[in-house]
């Protein structure tokens, strides 16, 4: 079927929109920041994206080895305990993140195994998710690492968010999912943090999908009678139904997007309700579709489409939102088994981009610019010169839709319209890497292959503009297109004709 829109764009148009597309990314743990391929997508993603912030499991995991308790001699069980902190692998973690760009969004957590009161884990690698034995020692090791952190790096680093730990409202990723005891760590994180400096901003509580407005009510309530006050809320936000276990993958059937942004405005309205709060900024730490790090749909054209949707309206009623995650090097259900494994990356590993990733990349090329038109399908800013554009054709499921749009914007003389197409007939590395056989260990040259096939299709054209240019638009069915359109007068070089080099023989 297909689907007609026609939009006008006057002088005068204007349209509500806040693009934070770029203000922080997702990441696996910490530790695996020390791996090349890593360090190679991150570099890809921020030379297309180029996001501000990072944020990630695992600062205080034992595989980045800052908390230390070693005695002072290993074969006698009875000799002296020293308290030491290593910064060796933060540095080099931190510099890595400093040479392409990219701050820290701290959070603090997990805990180390020498600190943890129980046994409470998640995750192939095992982080410690059980509240501090000593809060004085938890206190002692949050202090240590931002001042390490300041010495180093200079006040830099009080532009770092820091958020308290990581969905506690979950009993795998905070023992027995216990509100009070979290509050209990939240007040004694948010006070170790200002002693360093009243410059961090500290937000809680980042949770995530279950009993959503109990815990952000009950958080708000505990740092009214405590006296707290956060310097912004953070929560997560995913949109697939329950998953459904297939060998090594899940599949989800994805949500009506309506019920996300109603549950998001829900948190904005009970933040707006408490008069000390109201208006304090709410940062999704974490979105996207699956909250399943092994869910195809990540490495799909529909999951691009789908997110350029989510994209056009995250900024409605929150600070920022961080995509789960940049890239594909992630461990939580284990070392992945193939390269395309549906995890949440925007690249897949062998520094392949993935179509969500030119969401995003298209997202970031029009900020800054004024909105002049915001639909379910299209967002479309004006530049200093023209208009640049993201249009989208998605859906929950595949019903063989072919969007059609039609746009007029007030334009005069010799224009370009270039347009950037992601879609499943021009854009789609799963596809290509399916045709293959799937392999699991990708050759050289089939990375090579996959890599020329993750890019968009650029098509180009001219037009001569009467004070209107009205452009038509087509996209496939969970296909994503950018347009650019600016005034491109010739400029020809003495005797350079291009009728003549591409027509020669034609009469």
């Amino acid at each position: 079927m297909k689907i007609d829109r026609f939009y006008k764009i006057t002088e005068t148009s204007t349209a509500e929109f806040k693009n934070s597309v770029d203000f922080c990314v997702g990441t696996g743990r910490m530790g695996l920041a020390l791996q090349k391929e890593y360090q190679d997508q991150l570099e890809l993603v921020q030379r297309y994206i180029g996001f501000e912030h990072i944020r990630g499991h695992g600062l205080f995991h034992d595989d980045m080895a800052i908390y230390q308790e070693n005695r002072e001699n290993f074969f006698d069980p009875g000799s002296p305990v020293h308290r030491e902190y290593n910064f060796t692998y933060l540095d080099l973690v931190t510099d890595a993140y400093k040479r392409l760009g990219i701050k820290p969004f701290l959070e603090l957590g997990f805990m180390p195994k020498k600190l943890a009161k129980g046994d409470n884990k998640v995750f192939y690698w095992q982080g410690h998710t059980s509240p501090p034995k000593d809060y004085e020692l938890w206190k002692d090791l949050i202090k240590a690492a931002l001042n390490h952190l300041l010495d180093r790096y200079g006040e830099e680093v009080l532009t770092y968010p820091v958020e308290v730990w990581n969905e506690p409202n979950l009993p795998g990723f905070w023992e027995n999912a216990d509100m009070q005891e979290y509050f209990k760590l939240f007040d004694e994180s948010f006070e170790a943090v200002k002693e360093v400096s009243p410059e961090f901003k500290v937000g809680g509580p980042a949770i995530c999908g279950v009993n959503d407005p109990l815990w952000i009510r009950s958080f708000l309530e505990h740092c009214r009678e405590k006296n707290i006050a956060p310097d912004f809320i953070t929560r997560h936000h995913y949109t697939t139904e329950q998953p459904k276990r297939c060998g090594h993958y899940v599949y989800q059937e994805l949500m009506d997007p309506e019920e996300g942004f109603e549950n998001l405005k829900s948190t904005r309205d009970i933040v707006d309700e408490f008069p000390e709060f109201r208006g304090l900024p709410i940062h999704i730490t974490e979105f996207n579709t699956s909250y399943s790090p092994d869910n195809p749909i990540h490495d799909t054209n529909q999951n691009a489409a789908f997110l350029a949707h989510q994209l056009s309206r995250l900024g409605d009623v929150n600070e920022s939102y961080s995509y789960w995650t940049f890239g594909d090097i992630f461990e939580e259900n284990g070392v992945p088994f193939a390269p395309f494994y549906g995890g949440f990356g925007l690249v897949a590993n062998g520094c392949i981009p993935k179509p969500t990733f030119w969401t995003f990349a298209f997202y970031k090329d029009i900020k800054g610019c004024p909105c002049v038109l915001k639909t379910d399908e299209c967002v479309v800013v004006k530049t200093k010169t023209g208009y640049r554009g993201i249009i989208w054709n998605s859906g929950r499921t595949r019903k063989g839709n072919l969007l059609d749009i039609k746009i007029s914007m007030p334009m005069s003389g010799s224009i370009c319209v270039v347009t950037k197409t992601v879609d499943e007939k021009t854009c789609n590395p799963l596809k290509i890497w399916h045709d293959l056989g799937e392999p699991i260990s990708l050759k050289p040259a089939d990375k090579e292959l996959l890599r020329a096939s993750a890019y968009p299709f650029i098509e180009t054209e001219r037009i001569e503009a009467k004070g209107e240019a009205e452009i038509e638009f087509e996209v496939e069915e969970f296909g994503v297109k950018y347009f650019d359109i600016t005034p491109a007068p010739i400029k020809s070089d003495r005797g350079f004709d291009y009728n003549k080099a591409v027509n020669r023989g034609v009469e």
